[in-house]
């Protein structure tokens, strides 16, 4: 990170001498200038950037598109994930959610380093007045009291001290998933001028349905009624006579919300709207000419350095983004990473790098289907009639692929492709661009010692657990996953070689090769029955699933359901629950045990085997959703 000298501040800021420090996580102080920007983050959940400025002739958002002529509109912007509590982690501390282990999963507790602070309390340290309205849904035991001034459903930058600058962050859950609900959208009171379905054009890989088409017109309703909120809120800011001294930051939480977009590592789950309006006494901090567009990369890792080099305070050193704005400005990114890991109760891994253009994904889990049964997302309407679609057999091309395995590798032209359904990994001419990214995508994973490939549960998460080379040799990890990812049998034998290696990492994805090539794995049945007694409860999981496909079901439904029964951590007997999903009918056999398990203590156990037990009765179409 580089240092940032006086002149460059005094350039930058608005007057006042500058004095930044370098920093670990403990302490920051401010610059001493005279006249420092108020900042408001209004934040808007689960939406692409579905507004008139962004080129949606459907939209409805005067508010919205009125900030972006006074400011600047980022068009490559992106959440770190396609969900928001790992994502909202970033947001607060800087850091790859995946650094921390678990965090990088939907609804945990990152093991994240002791002296780790949300972002705000350094602006705190140097006299910022702090507020959250209110969601905080960080993933992590941040210290919500050291952070903020105010975190409540009545937190306003109006409360504070006079003279104090402010950072105050309201978010809007108008748009959020759970308001397509048909229980929630009932609530509605229609608009004066609702959107029509007949003028939806829907992306490639949608059907073209009644319910996908009111779906998407409801979606387009609710941006309306969100930039109405954001109206209001800024008309706060003028009346209050903050306008002309507050740096103003509008942006999605993540993408989504229809069907393949939240949670899912595409543009439709993680392209996320920026609009940043500078007030006239701080154009000095603005990258360009209001009205501008800016089209280098950013993610929201890099929000929390940019924050506080607006405000004048030194980025503590172990945050992992850059800043884009004020003194610190680190200068353009080529590329944003993003990633997916378990969404609620369902098990998946997939990373991603996005440059300007192109997107490149890898699926560490190909065998998995796009679409998985998770309850909540099958809460929309239109999740469930294009899941009965694929089941009758009425789909064909992209629509169809989002039910069915993964490839190892995609990669996309967002120029040309908008919808991300042609892969262009065979291609010869975009043979350079995928290998530069895929090159890009590993060097991210060593940099940030990316904690996704350890099973969730395991004593090895953490920051600090995976610093240790020794005990999270990740380079070599690496190399299994990307054995068992290839689904290739002539692997076979680097597979039963993994099995007995002394890090729990590698047997676990030697494990997971044996799954991915099922039936072919059948000549490592002798190798996997070894590892039933394993002593971690992951491995265990994996390889009695292998066992399943590899010819000895019998053994393999034993451990499976003693671990979905008997285990003490609830992550196992979650992965064991996702293991007898996945086996289908072979499963049937244990139907008692699964069963048995729907009064398990955890929710998410609870919510994968009912929807198991409900598929082997015949019953799923009565159980899909909320």
């Amino acid at each position: 990170m580089p240092r940032v000298n006086r002149r460059d501040f005094l350039k930058c800021a608005a007057g006042g001498s500058a004095a930044l420090a370098a920093v670990d996580w403990n302490g920051a102080r401010a610059a001493e200038t005279p006249s420092r920007p108020n900042i408001l983050w209004i934040v808007s959940e689960d939406n692409n950037p579905f507004l008139g400025c962004y080129g949606y002739p459907l939209a409805r958002t005067p508010t919205l598109d009125g900030l972006a002529k006074e400011g600047v509109l980022y068009e490559n912007c992106f959440s770190q994930a396609p969900v928001c509590a790992p994502s909202r982690f970033t947001l607060i501390t800087g850091l790859y959610a995946a650094s921390c282990g678990p965090a990088h999963h939907m609804r945990a507790q990152g093991k994240i380093p002791k002296d780790l602070r949300g972002f705000p309390a350094y602006l705190r340290d140097a006299g910022y007045y702090c507020t959250n309205n209110a969601k905080t849904d960080y993933n992590a035991p941040i210290n919500i009291k050291d952070a903020w001034d105010e975190c409540s459903n009545k937190a306003h930058w109006r409360n504070r001290p006079a003279g104090k600058p402010f950072f105050a962050v309201f978010n809007h859950e108008v748009t959020h998933e759970s308001q397509l609900f048909p229980r929630n959208q009932a609530r509605y009171k229609p608009l004066a001028e609702p959107t029509d379905p007949a003028k939806i054009v829907l992306p490639a890989y949608h059907p073209d349905t009644p319910e996908l088409r009111r779906d998407w017109a409801n979606y387009f309703d609710q941006m309306a009624r969100l930039d109405a909120q954001v109206a209001k809120l800024l008309k706060q800011l003028q009346d209050d006579g903050r306008a002309d001294d507050t740096i103003v930051f509008y942006y999605g939480d993540n993408g989504g919300v229809l069907p393949r977009s939240k949670r899912f590592c595409y543009d439709s789950g993680l392209h996320v709207p920026l609009l940043i309006r500078f007030p006239r006494k701080f154009q000095g901090l603005a990258p360009v000419a209001a009205g501008s567009r800016v089209d280098a990369p950013v993610s929201f890792v890099d929000f929390a350095p940019t924050v506080l080099s607006l405000a004048g305070v030194a980025i503590p050193k172990p945050m992992q983004g850059h800043a884009f704005l004020g003194p610190q400005n680190a200068g353009p990114q080529e590329f944003a990473f993003s990633f997916r890991n378990r969404m609620d109760e369902r098990y998946d891994m997939v990373r991603t790098v996005r440059g300007k253009r192109y997107r490149y994904i890898h699926n560490y889990m190909p065998h998995l289907v796009y679409g998985q049964h998770v309850q909540y997302m099958f809460g929309q309407t239109s999740v469930k009639v294009w899941d009965r679609m694929y089941r009758e057999g009425k789909l064909s091309g992209p629509p169809k692929l989002f039910w069915e395995e993964k490839p190892e590798e995609e990669l996309y032209d967002l120029q040309t492709d908008p919808s991300e359904v042609k892969n262009l990994v065979a291609r010869p001419e975009h043979r350079a661009i995928l290998e530069r990214m895929r090159a890009a995508l590993r060097e991210h994973l060593l940099a940030i010692r990316d904690n996704g490939f350890i099973p969730e549960g395991s004593a090895l998460e953490g920051y600090q657990a995976t610093r240790d080379p020794a005990a999270y040799p990740l380079e070599k990890i690496l190399q299994a996953a990307d054995t068992a990812t290839k689904r290739d049998p002539a692997n076979l034998p680097k597979l039963i070689a993994g099995l007995d290696d002394e890090n729990e990492c590698i047997r676990y994805w030697a494990a997971l090769g044996c799954v991915m090539l099922r039936a072919k794995a059948a000549p490592a049945a002798e190798a996997l029955a070894k590892r039933l007694e394993d002593s971690s409860g992951s491995v265990r999981v994996a390889a009695a699933e292998a066992l399943c496909y590899a010819g000895q079901a019998e053994k393999g439904l034993a451990v499976l359901q003693e671990c979905l029964l008997k285990h003490a951590s609830p992550r196992v007997r979650l992965q064991a629950a996702n293991a007898f999903q996945n086996l289908g009918d072979k499963a049937r056999p244990a139907l008692a045990a699964i069963e048995q398990a729907q009064s398990d203590a955890d929710d998410y156990v609870r919510r994968a085997i009912r929807y198991t037990a409900a598929v082997l009765k015949g019953e799923a179409a009565k159980d899909q959703g909320q």
